[in-house]
């Protein structure tokens, strides 16, 4: 692999990098104490997921309505990324609820969904992978984020009451350090899709 192509696959790690020290020593909670800091990774990494599954969807609409291969690239590297994302927050979800909470509550609605659609999407992108038609990777992305969207809406909460707990606490401190590591995280999301670019090109 040639050093540019590598250049964003370094550049995703550095930002893992920043992301994870940065996280250490993120602002306490009072009544979670130091362990809510998983809780704000575990938050801005299915963010990062939602938000590249969303615009895969959208560059794969545009591309559909445009013809432009350029957006269905896009889509396809878009939905590789978004699927990276939402399965590695699983384990993130997963020590969250084990730190916080003592336990695991793997009945939880949005966990079983969550998980679900990482076994749905790591199946789909494998296939649109091998079947490697761009107008189909396109259509798989839209319906995804579509299905994504409409099935959570639906989904109760336990262990994510509504609006949102950090949004909502009042505290500046927290709300911009949270909002600091979700721009973080899209910065990676950003140079993964990039080295997914790379891939298809040298494909």
């Amino acid at each position: 692999m040639s050093k540019f192509k590598s250049a964003p696959l370094y550049q995703l790690l550095g930002v893992i990098a920043v992301i994870l020290l940065a996280t250490l020593f993120g602002p306490e909670e009072k009544s979670l104490g130091a362990n809510v800091r998983i809780v704000y990774l575990h938050g801005a990494w299915v963010l990062a997921a939602e938000v590249a599954f969303i615009a895969a969807g959208l560059a794969g609409l545009i591309g559909l309505l445009t013809r432009r291969e350029a957006f269905h690239d896009w889509s396809a590297a878009l939905g590789r990324t978004g699927t990276v994302f939402w399965i590695t927050y699983l384990p993130l979800s997963l020590l969250a609820m084990q730190t916080n909470w003592n336990g695991l509550f793997l009945s939880e609605p949005r966990f079983r969904l969550a998980l679900t659609f990482a076994i749905v999407g790591a199946l789909m992108q494998t296939g649109l992978w091998l079947v490697n038609h761009k107008v189909l990777t396109s259509i798989a992305n839209l319906a995804y984020i579509i299905a994504l969207r409409i099935i959570f809406s639906m989904a109760a909460n336990v262990m994510h009451p509504p609006p949102s707990p950090i949004f909502n606490s009042g505290l500046w401190d927290v709300i911009i350090f949270f909002v600091l590591l979700n721009l973080l995280a899209w910065l990676a999301a950003y140079f993964l899709t990039r080295w997914f670019l790379t891939l298809q090109k040298s494909a």
